[in-house]
């Protein structure tokens, strides 16, 4: 018998995966699955550039502005519900559509990696956020983490504490790697037949986008965004250490001026794009869209694809 089919359209940030996901559910009778790490957020919307209503179109999306910023929330835990959503998809007889950028999150689904049910020691990670609360702590953590698990960090950005310290937490209640425990979960068969699409662009046209995309974003209230979410949430939430907000909260603190923080979130977020090119030209599987073209042209790429 023949797996349910599921699309998913990746590629980097502002690739314009939103509105090309958006234009194939028109055409599929299809709902959004994201696969967004940061807009899973609730009050963080205009820095993780999370889809407004009109955005939308009237098609259904989910998983988008369901987690506060100060609760964890994990790979295994997005994996649970993106399952349970697409189950639900398919259920009513439409086609679920995965959009999104991160990596982890896609992998989590294609590959069909179990994620095995960890007790994690409080303490121990309260320590971990308390010596990244600096930028030498934190390399002092990437560092001891390259040491335990090499291949996992050469995935895993300087500055990414949240990624950072998971490692470091699952080989302490584990004993084993990240990437140890993700060879053994991945001899499980995958439940759906999987196709899966990614957005390429030229990267000039890419960074232009980018640079456009952040200046609307300050632009839009994204300074007064975050000092919402402070003010709102008693502990720091471990969400403000997302690209773009961490640095804005430099910039609050006094560590930067207004210019140097917008030229940093340019800078850091050219380099995410950089990686998550890296991260899916890794996978043989996925077929390749040019974002040069013309939206329609790659629908219609994309439902040729499928037949």
């Amino acid at each position: 018998m023949d797996k349910p089919k599921v699309i998913v359209i990746a590629g980097p940030t502002a690739s314009g995966k939103t509105a090309l996901g958006v234009e194939l559910a028109k055409k599929l009778n299809g709902e959004v699955i994201s696969a967004d790490s940061m807009q899973i957020y609730k009050d963080m919307t205009i820095g993780t550039a999370k889809p407004l209503p009109d955005e939308m179109d009237g098609i259904k999306h989910y998983l988008i502005d369901f987690v506060s910023p100060d609760e964890r929330f994990s790979v295994a835990d997005f994996k649970i519900l993106a399952e349970e959503k697409i189950e639900d998809i398919l259920s009513r007889g439409k086609t679920p559509i995965i959009v999104g950028g991160t990596g982890l999150y896609i992998d989590a689904l294609i590959y069909g990696i179990e994620y095995p049910d960890i007790e994690f020691d409080e303490k121990y990670r309260n320590e971990l956020l308390k010596i990244a609360e600096n930028e030498e702590g934190l390399k002092s953590l990437y560092d001891e983490a390259t040491k335990i698990d090499p291949l996992a960090m050469k995935k895993i950005s300087h500055n990414d504490t949240k990624r950072i310290t998971r490692v470091l937490e699952l080989y302490k209640a584990t004993g084993k790697t990240k990437t140890e425990l993700e060879e053994e979960s991945r001899k499980k068969e995958v439940k759906y037949d999987y196709r899966v699409f990614a957005i390429n662009m030229d990267r000039e046209k890419l960074y232009e986008r980018i640079n456009l995309r952040v200046d609307l974003m300050i632009k839009n209230g994204l300074i007064d965004e975050v000092k919402g979410i402070l003010n709102k949430y008693e502990k720091f939430p471990t969400a403000m250490q997302g690209l773009g907000y961490k640095e804005v909260v430099q910039y609050l603190n006094g560590n930067s001026t207004k210019d140097e923080m917008v030229e940093k979130i340019k800078q850091e977020t050219r380099r995410y794009a950089k990686r998550q090119l890296t991260w899916f030209r890794k996978n043989k599987n996925i077929i390749w869209i040019d974002g040069m073209k013309d939206r329609q042209f790659n629908v219609n790429f994309i439902m040729e694809e499928l037949r």
